[in-house]
């Protein structure tokens, strides 16, 4: 915010914006194994990096100075507003280690201003992207050469920044007090599923997100309420929930994911299809943006591009008259995972593409090009080069 927009929203003249540059280290004594494989599949919980990033803000004065200092507890009030009225919003990123020996963010502009995004629509605190993307390089220069060394070239770790409410009042009021911080952890692959994903559609009396709601917004309250469905469907064989909205059914995510579509429309063209952002039911997706990017400019010419609503009927039919050709959700945590079947009621609707060879054609190819960029095998304005410490 410029200062003029700070004055005009009542905040004092002495308030500091976020800045990077002015951020404390305070290292742990105490540095952790990196664990293996099979500990980090088998804990129940996530297992972070030596170090954190926080910096807290008031109404008052603006931002604290940054800190690096080791992964640890918070230290909240009972009544802090971010556990009883949802003011939390969220990012999710990762750092990629390139075949090259490089450390590497995809597209991390477009997660900032998501964060932007998000933090307005849940009454917090604006972190200046560029800001924040500097935070992030400190974490990931420190931490990544010992938790994401050069002999795991082809991993990842995931990067979530996050911010909360603090403020230690009951009643619904926005915070004045909140707290930024960034923590990196390791996830395990979820786009490489034997067979293929199988969802089934959402129950009837359930949705996650509505028309102008926040479901474009990456706060916690588009998630947890989703898991009841989730369980139910997973207790019934299913990998996820393709979410359906309104009397049609109009297809929306899969799980939290972006949920694509390649099919032959009924004039004989080929059309990679997914749902649109104008509603604000989905997540701009950096992953689903890549995804229409890339198709649009490099498959433009044998490849109908198109973001609209679309429903299930119209899957169903598709399938039955032959024209469904590839189904895919993808997303950051996902990366590009096919779906070979769709259940909703009584129909199936089975993808062949989604069990066979991992993908359609173009499904493998986008999720191609986009591994190439991550991992740096080909030099892309997307792929973000990050310096480790000791390489200044």
């Amino acid at each position: 915010m410029s200062t003029t927009q700070l004055q005009e929203e009542g905040y004092c003249q002495g308030y500091r914006p976020l800045v990077a540059s002015n951020i404390t280290y305070h290292f742990t004594t105490e540095l952790r194994a990196v664990p293996d494989d099979t500990i980090v599949g088998s804990s129940d919980e996530t297992i972070c990096t030596d170090h954190m990033i926080t910096a807290e803000w008031t109404k008052a004065n603006g931002w604290s100075s940054p800190e690096l200092k080791p992964y640890g507890p918070l230290s909240l009030l009972p009544t802090s507003s971010c556990l009883h009225y949802a003011f939390q919003c969220f990012e999710g990123m990762k750092a990629y280690r390139g075949y090259d020996g490089r450390l590497r963010l995809f597209r991390p502009d477009r997660n900032a201003s998501r964060f932007q995004m998000s933090t307005e629509r849940i009454s917090l605190p604006t972190a200046e992207p560029d800001e924040l993307l500097k935070l992030i390089h400190v974490l990931i220069s420190i931490d990544g050469p010992k938790w994401l060394p050069k002999s795991r070239s082809g991993s990842f770790m995931y990067l979530r920044p996050t911010m909360i409410g603090t403020q230690p009042q009951l009643g619904v009021s926005t915070p004045k007090k909140a707290m930024l911080y960034i923590v990196m952890s390791f996830m395990g692959r979820l786009d490489n599923i034997p067979g293929g994903m199988r969802l089934e559609t959402s129950p009837d009396d359930m949705v996650r997100a509505w028309t102008d709601g926040f479901g474009d917004a990456k706060v916690g309250a588009n998630y947890g309420p989703s898991a009841k469905a989730l369980n139910a469907t997973q207790g019934r064989g299913f990998h996820q929930v393709l979410w359906l909205y309104g009397p049609k059914g109009n297809c929306t995510e899969t799980g939290g994911s972006n949920f694509f579509v390649v099919w032959k429309r009924l004039d004989g063209e080929n059309e990679l299809i997914t749902a649109p952002l104008d509603d604000k039911i989905i997540l701009d997706g950096v992953t689903r943006r890549s995804c229409l990017d890339l198709a649009r400019l490099r498959l433009g010419d044998d490849l109908i591009v198109t973001e609209r609503r679309f429903n299930i009927q119209e899957l169903i039919e598709a399938n039955d008259q032959g024209r469904l050709l590839e189904v895919f959700s993808c997303g950051t945590a996902y990366g590009i995972g096919p779906i070979s079947q769709i259940v909703h009621g009584g129909h199936e609707i089975n993808i062949p593409t989604g069990a066979l060879r991992g993908g359609g054609r173009i499904t493998n190819q986008i999720r191609d090009w986009l591994v190439e960029i991550m991992y740096g095998t080909v030099e892309h304005e997307w792929g973000v080069v990050v310096t480790e410490r000791g390489e200044e």
